[in-house]
């Protein structure tokens, strides 16, 4: 694992002096997470997406109800699915998935996942729920098989293998439907998942097996600190920083860490799509050490919708350049933060510069593209138009 990091930091340095005369990507997907409740909550409906600058949207979230995938919420949901499908006049290469489960709603997952017959009859219900409102795909979102995802959730060893042949009976019921269909966008159903950059989920997946199932592997290159820990640190650090290394973690708990977990598991690079953060966190009461970073905080500071958590939007307007915090560059992990020492305020976030290296990174390993968390944090899409610049040759 250590000499393939190794390669990956030697190609990305050789690289990334020749970032700014890159020409666009061709053939990248830029999948952009939509959440179900940003219409009434958080007033982004789906008009206000940029459909230009992506090439899939994932909604989130759809849950699992008597062992079928189902609405969270009906009303929302349908109404957001008519948005999402309204974009498709301004971008009609747009692709729209809809994402099962998440963090909060991966409860039941092992158990539909347990037997033939359970495993048939969740299959069918995600081919019945794409029919029913006009979507090209669904995206698994377990998190996580075998453990570590929300207390409460069912678990099971055989998730390892399990979660495979989950993914294998949504596929064959996938392309079944497909060929019943005469139009030609709905000739091939879209199948995904969204993954862990972490050693464990490698470790209870296999991930060679999905790899051959789904058409592209999302992962979450991100949540590596937060503030569901009083310690504080970078929230996306694409490389390790020796300062971090707790019991000899930090060398693959970072994004080109879990990137090269997954190559060395046999995923293809061309289904690697990386997940960023369009969100930062904030603590409170960090030790002025190291501009509070890699400290023992008191806890979340106030965010922009729950306690630590901010929109990069919140960040650029409130934060940034603003009196009392000071911007910091992290040269090994590639990320900046914001330090306030009054309450001692640290902010671990992502910005253009940060981004822009991920991009650098995505395109020298040959990756298939990024993904996004999630596209209503970024308002004035600061962070999305040199994605979709880069990716996509888009410029306006």
């Amino acid at each position: 694992m250590r000499s393939l990091l190794l390669v990956l930091l030697a190609a990305f340095c050789l690289g990334s002096a020749y970032s700014a005369f890159a020409a666009p990507e061709s053939g990248k997907k830029v999948v952009g997470y939509y959440i179900g409740w940003a219409r009434d909550a958080r007033s982004f409906p789906p008009e206000k997406i940029d459909a230009n600058k992506l090439t899939h949207i994932n909604y989130a979230f759809a849950n699992i109800v008597d062992g079928k995938v189902a609405m969270g919420d009906p009303v929302a949901d349908v109404a957001n699915f008519a948005g999402l499908r309204a974009l498709k006049k301004t971008n009609p290469k747009l692709k729209l998935l809809v994402s099962v489960g998440g963090w909060n709603w991966s409860k039941h997952f092992s158990d539909v996942a347990l037997t033939p017959a359970s495993r048939k009859l969740f299959a069918d219900s995600a081919v019945a729920y794409l029919q029913t409102h006009q979507i090209d795909g669904v995206d698994l979102d377990w998190e996580f098989p075998v453990g570590g995802g929300a207390e409460g959730n069912s678990a099971r060893p055989e998730d390892k293998q399990n979660f495979t042949l989950l993914l294998q009976a949504v596929r064959r019921a996938l392309d079944a439907a497909g060929k019943k269909t005469r139009t030609p966008s709905r000739t091939h159903y879209l199948l995904t998942i969204a993954s862990s950059p972490g050693p464990d989920f490698v470790k209870n997946t296999e991930l060679l097996d999905v790899a051959n199932t789904v058409d592209w592997i999302n992962i979450m290159g991100y949540d590596f600190h937060g503030t569901f820990s009083k310690r504080s640190g970078p929230n996306a650090p694409l490389f390790a920083d020796p300062a971090d290394d707790i019991q000899g973690s930090a060398s693959v708990l970072n994004v080109a860490g879990g990137v090269a977990g997954h190559i060395k598991a046999g995923v293809p690079l061309n289904k690697i799509v990386l997940g960023m953060p369009f969100y930062g966190y904030v603590w409170k009461g960090c030790t002025n050490a190291t501009q509070g970073e890699y400290q023992t905080c008191t806890g979340p500071a106030k965010g922009t919708w729950e306690d630590g958590s901010l929109e990069y939007s919140d960040i650029a307007a409130n934060y940034l350049n603003k009196p009392g915090f000071t911007r910091h560059w992290n040269a090994a992990t590639k990320t900046p933060s914001l330090w306030n020492p009054d309450g001692g305020i640290y902010i671990a976030y992502d910005d253009a510069e940060s981004i822009g290296l991920k991009l650098d990174f995505v395109v020298q390993q040959k990756l298939g593209g990024v993904m996004i968390w999630e596209i209503t944090t970024d308002r004035d899409r600061v962070l999305l138009t040199p994605i979709a610049k880069r990716m996509l040759g888009i410029h306006r």
